[in-house]
């Protein structure tokens, strides 16, 4: 049988979601926590896969057993055996063809930036001393939406097969005192969102005009685009299926 579980998880402890060998991930947490719970080896799939210090306000995982599971007592139970970093919201099963990763249509993520100090944000918003021109940044941002290929921001020599992405949204909007750009797509790659923004920044900045923001995309080269702006800031918020879980 197949089970979903909605998430979120504070990014600041581990590598990321993915397993890598000596180091400590979301997943590795996870199926380890299921695997002794259970008491049969358990495998969890996530539906991304967040890097080193980014969060997730809002993840879904599936995981696949033999026996049917009580749902709700599981919850309760992943809740109190997991770190504090990681919350289980629910656990539910799914029909078994319901991929967590394969069978999102999309994906939102959110930047924070902090335009002015403030003691209490900083672990979790990227502080920026310059004054930035949201205006343009928007302007820079509404190209994405007509391009699709994002090779010039996305991390070098990765496995995947293909740059192409399709971003349905994208903006820079003040909430709640932060600068906050939010990007939607069907897919992303490994380090574009934080590619994105160090390179929509320098345009805020002056450093980068619309027309040289525009050749960046067209350019197809890593090289060409900005600096990826830090991790810590990062958050997925939010993961969309055809079914509405």
């Amino acid at each position: 049988m197949r089970y979903f579980m909605k998430l979120a998880y504070n990014g600041s402890a581990f590598c990321g979601w993915q397993v890598q060998p000596g180091e400590p991930t979301v997943q590795a947490v996870l199926e380890h926590a299921l695997t002794l719970l259970l008491r049969e080896e358990v495998a969890v799939t996530g539906c991304g896969r967040t890097d080193t210090g980014v969060h997730a306000s809002q993840f879904f995982a599936h995981f696949d057993v033999e026996q049917p599971v009580d749902c709700e007592r599981l919850t309760n139970k992943l809740n109190s055996f997991l770190p504090k970093e990681i919350v289980i919201y629910r656990t539910f099963p799914v029909a078994p063809d319901l991929h967590a990763r394969f069978s999102a249509t999309a994906r939102t993520y959110k930047y924070y930036v902090a335009i002015d100090k403030d003691c209490f944000r900083y672990p979790y918003s990227y502080r920026m001393f310059k004054k930035l021109d949201v205006e343009q940044m928007n302007a820079a941002a509404a190209l994405l939406l007509e391009v699709d290929d994002f090779t010039s921001f996305s991390k070098l020599h990765t496995q995947t097969r293909t740059n192409r992405c399709r971003v349905s949204a994208a903006a820079w909007r003040m909430e709640d005192g932060l600068l906050v750009f939010t990007i939607t797509a069907d897919r992303f790659l490994r380090n574009m969102v934080r590619a994105i923004v160090g390179t929509l920044l320098q345009v805020g900045k002056g450093q980068l005009s619309l027309e040289e923001f525009q050749s960046v995309v067209e350019r197809h080269d890593r090289c060409a685009a900005g600096d990826s702006v830090p991790a810590h800031a990062l958050f997925l918020t939010r993961v969309e299926y055809p079914c509405g879980c």
